[in-house]
């Protein structure tokens, strides 16, 4: 199945259509993984991202929370606290999806190691090559993937 995923994310990278398998979104849009199941970031600690230590760390199942359909796990009951106070401020643009790929209009995997925190939001790359493009660009791209995020519907972000 992740090599399926994976061909189909790179395909879809090169058109313009959204297309997603749907085990790898939750019922809000955000991008579960290409294995499936429902937990979001590949169980990193979103606010870890925006904490002084340079690096994210991963969650833990004993202190999650559920946002848009999937669960976000978290290294500390403080900073699920700190998520579910704001989580529009900690989750990851484009639901965890590749923000370079939604820029071309795509949905593709976002790799939760392979990020950058710019504008005080989080932005998640679909590999090395990917993100190298992105960082050449970011507020261009941004301008793309905001309109192209917002029209993909609600039902489609789930794979409908």
């Amino acid at each position: 199945m992740k090599l399926r995923y994976l061909v189909a994310a790179a395909a879809a990278m090169l058109t313009a259509p959204v297309a997603v398998s749907a085990p790898a979104m939750a019922d809000g849009g955000v991008f579960v993984g290409v294995e499936g199941g429902n937990v979001a970031v590949s169980g990193y600690d979103t606010v870890s991202y925006f904490q002084g230590n340079g690096k994210p760390v991963l969650g833990s199942a004993n202190f999650k929370v559920k946002h848009e359909g999937a669960v976000f796990h978290f290294s500390s009951q403080a900073n699920a606290d700190t998520f579910k106070a704001n989580p529009d401020a900690y989750a990851p643009q484009y639901g965890g999806h590749c923000a370079w790929a939604m820029s071309r209009g795509s949905l593709a995997p976002g790799d939760p190691t392979l990020y950058k925190i710019h504008g005080g939001k989080l932005y998640l790359n679909f590999n090395r090559d990917v993100q190298t493009t992105w960082l050449g660009d970011i507020d261009g791209f941004i301008s793309k993937s905001d309109p192209a995020w917002a029209k993909v519907p609600e039902g489609k972000k789930f794979g409908d």
